[in-house]
């Protein structure tokens, strides 16, 4: 399986602004071809520990069950368009990928 994680901050963060980007996940970015799990959602402010690494505002997580899988979701036209749709707000975007066995 690949594990495709993504952190993204926003230029606006505010409360509303972060809710318009996990609701644009869960329209653009679930349901995807070989998808075995999916979720979005804002950081918990809860678990602050000095570990935590909180300079993101919304996580998207993203399980498939191969490398092909993920590969065709790169392209997929949904993906693209949350992109086009979403990216003016994005002020730093990080994706970790783990390949799991």
């Amino acid at each position: 399986m690949i594990v495709h994680d993504v952190f993204f901050e926003l230029t606006d963060n505010s409360p509303a602004a972060c809710q318009t980007l996990v609701a644009a996940c869960n329209s653009y970015l679930n349901d995807h071809p070989g998808c075995v799990f999916f979720a979005a959602g804002l950081v918990a402010n809860e678990f602050d520990r000095p570990v935590n690494d909180r300079q993101w505002d919304v996580g998207l997580h993203v399980v498939f069950k191969d490398k092909d899988s993920h590969d065709l979701y790169q392209v997929a036209p949904r993906h693209l368009e949350f992109i086009a749709q979403c990216k003016p707000n994005w002020k730093k975007v990080r994706v970790f990928d783990t390949a799991t066995h």
